[in-house]
């Protein structure tokens, strides 16, 4: 049964289960690409470890973010969901809602920062959706879209502390372990909790005693403050190459979930982040964008300890405009 948590609010939270993860998993078959998990000779050499790459880039809209907007979306009774949804995001919550609304015939309205990512902006128009544009660094996305949802009547469906989206990030690590078997450690990408969230969920129920880490830049380690402080801790939004991780503060949702079931929050630079770049472009034929990179950082850089052991790790995504990603492979 979902776990009840008590919060601010007048009524606890329900926390989503590995049966939500499940009832996610059923409503993405067929619809969500069952992503390739890629191994590479060079990195298990470099690092000792027997490494397994869950390829969220390849996923519909270029990351693991159409798992939980589809899922989310898709889970609104119709009445609802045909008012239309909004949501505030960088890009790849912004493209994976555009895209399952698109899908599900549901009008989508997002607000994305000024700064996003050119591509990513372009995608989501091209999705359908509507994109209103705001400054992340003075205006709160998050009151802007509360204001926005009360004025048209829509459904705010969050990039992260959702449990229906945190259900359907959770499929990802699902799909891994079904084909890996056991695992000895989960890393995992880190900005608001929803992909580690819901990736622990799965993966405590499918490989016992699994550790999961997530990763998360360390500009922005509001997540790893958090865990250590035992309390939410919000920080100012970080300057950093990984976009998508540009978070203040975890949910109310994914900060006890991240309690419950995450080991530890390690932390790399946007160097290292670039340097797992060119790995992956050069030696894996991969274009991964930073975020996407986290993870795989840890292991590569040994953040985390890995020799030995079989690990998972989940790239998220491949959203990168590619002067973009010239640039920082060039500099």
């Amino acid at each position: 049964m979902p776990d009840p948590i008590a919060t601010d609010t007048a009524a606890p939270l329900v926390l989503p289960d590995f049966a939500a993860v499940q009832r996610a998993a059923a409503r993405l078959q067929g619809i969500a690409t069952r992503t390739p998990v890629m191994t590479s000779r060079t990195a298990d050499e470099a690092t000792g470890a027997r490494l397994f790459f869950k390829c969220e880039n390849l996923q519909r809209m270029g990351a693991f973010k159409f798992r939980g907007a589809y899922n989310a979306i898709a889970s609104l009774p119709d009445g609802v969901r045909q008012r239309g949804v909004i949501a505030f995001s960088s890009g790849n919550h912004a493209q994976g809602m555009a895209l399952a609304g698109r899908l599900l015939g549901v009008p989508v309205t997002i607000l994305m920062p000024l700064d996003a990512p050119e591509a990513k902006i372009a995608a989501t128009r091209g999705y359908g959706a509507e994109v209103i544009l705001f400054d992340r660094y003075s205006q709160d996305r998050e009151a802007l879209g509360r204001q926005i949802a009360g004025e048209r009547g829509l459904s705010l469906i969050p990039p992260f502390d959702h449990p229906e989206v945190i259900a359907g990030q959770g499929t990802a690590a699902l799909e891994l372990i079904e084909e890996t078997g056991p695992l000895d450690l989960l890393l995992v990408c880190l900005g608001g909790g929803g992909l580690v969230s819901g990736c622990a969920l799965a993966a405590h129920v499918l490989s016992p005693g699994i550790r999961v880490i997530g990763v998360e830049p360390e500009a922005g380690n509001d997540a790893q403050q958090s865990l250590r402080a035992g309390h939410i801790v919000k920080i100012a939004v970080p300057k950093t190459i990984a976009d998508g991780a540009q978070t203040a503060a975890l949910g109310h949702y994914t900060f006890p979930l991240i309690q419950r079931d995450v080991a530890d929050i390690v932390t790399v630079s946007d160097g290292e982040l670039v340097e797992t770049m060119r790995f992956f472009a050069e030696r894996m034929k991969l274009v991964v964008e930073p975020t996407g990179c986290l993870a795989a950082a840890a292991a590569l850089t040994a953040k985390v300890p890995v020799r030995g052991l079989r690990v998972g790790v989940i790239i998220s995504g491949g959203n990168t405009d590619l002067a973009s990603f010239c640039r920082l492979l060039a500099a």
